[in-house]
């Protein structure tokens, strides 16, 4: 068994887009309450995340992003960036913090503190694209995890499971020509954003390296199993990553409010185990795992744990 550590800050909280948005505060609350009273947080290493530094960021994001959400972030009340997206008072701390989170995981994981890390964090990332929020997103915390990871540790191949129900077109298209950045994404077509077909398969050198699998509406466990056996070990195995990052989203989960998939808590977990297997072959067992969606409060938590627990079992 591996070990396993949890990233989380209360600041994630103060992050709020406002009563009835899906992707509210009370998210996280669930997920640290379910973890508490399962007994799984009493096994997990606590990782204090820091605030994301500048340079990193901007490894994905363009500066003038980045400004420009420093500009907009708002002393009071709520400023709109995208018709689903927007920044509260303690949104920018927020999104520093979900980004910093992730290098403090991928810190902790290449000093051999942990084996793999979940990433309790809000704002989610992987619809934030280099140079616009989108979709919940502020900054795009997987990305800015993967190039730490290659910059500061040196790292060459990483690959990145997204299996949130909605693509995750930020990440995509941020690595779609980079050779260096395997980018698997399972999730429910035709669904928001549109983008994720099977012919999006990556652009000059990364050209292949960018895998789509479009599932359709109501397919469940024993879908996603067959395909990550059949299409993600073996691109993997040709890969060969050094380092294994999840999209984590819990929203393909059969009782979410906002995708029509069949995904159980168990399915999650066997997930999970597979991916466990991924790294521990090419790996060393490194896996950075970062929270996405997931809307149901009572099925998020439930697979966050059962998650969590398929870490801890690896």
């Amino acid at each position: 068994m591996g070990k396993t550590g949890l990233v989380y800050d209360p600041r994630y909280l103060e992050h709020d887009m406002g009563m009835g948005h899906p992707e509210s505060p009370n998210r996280l609350r669930t997920i640290i309450q379910q973890l508490e009273q399962s007994g799984t947080m009493a096994q997990l290493t606590r990782i204090e995340p820091r605030m994301a530094e500048d340079e990193w960021i901007t490894k994905v994001h363009t500066a003038a992003y980045l400004a420009s959400l420093k500009q907009h972030a708002p002393a009071s009340g709520r400023v709109s960036l995208d018709p689903d997206t927007s920044m509260s008072p303690g949104s920018l701390t927020a999104a520093y913090l979900a980004a910093g989170g992730a290098l403090a995981g991928i810190d902790a994981i290449m000093a051999k503190q942990v084996d793999h890390v979940f990433c309790a964090v809000r704002p989610p990332g992987h619809h934030a694209e280099a140079n616009r929020a989108m979709g919940f997103c502020l900054l795009n915390n997987v990305a800015i995890a993967v190039r730490y990871a290659q910059k500061k540790h040196g790292l060459s191949r990483v690959l990145i499971v997204d299996w949130d129900v909605h693509h995750g077109n930020g990440t995509q298209h941020i690595f779609e020509d980079d050779p260096s950045v395997l980018f698997f994404s399972t999730h429910q077509f035709p669904h928001y954003p549109g983008t994720g077909r099977e012919s999006e398969r990556g652009r000059g050198a990364g050209e292949g390296y960018t895998i789509n699998v479009p599932m359709e509406a109501g397919e469940g466990d024993d879908e996603y199993r067959a395909i990550f056996r059949k299409v993600l070990v073996p691109a993997a195995e040709e890969f060969k990553p050094e380092l294994v990052i999840i999209s984590a989203g819990f929203d393909a989960h059969k009782d979410d409010p906002l995708a029509s998939m069949g995904l159980t808590e168990a399915g999650y977990a066997e997930l999970t185990g597979i991916v466990a297997g991924i790294a521990k072959t090419y790996a060393q067992g490194r896996i950075l795992s970062s929270l996405e969606g997931g809307y149901n409060l009572t099925a998020l938590a439930a697979s966050v744990d059962a998650h969590v627990r398929g870490l801890l079992a690896a």
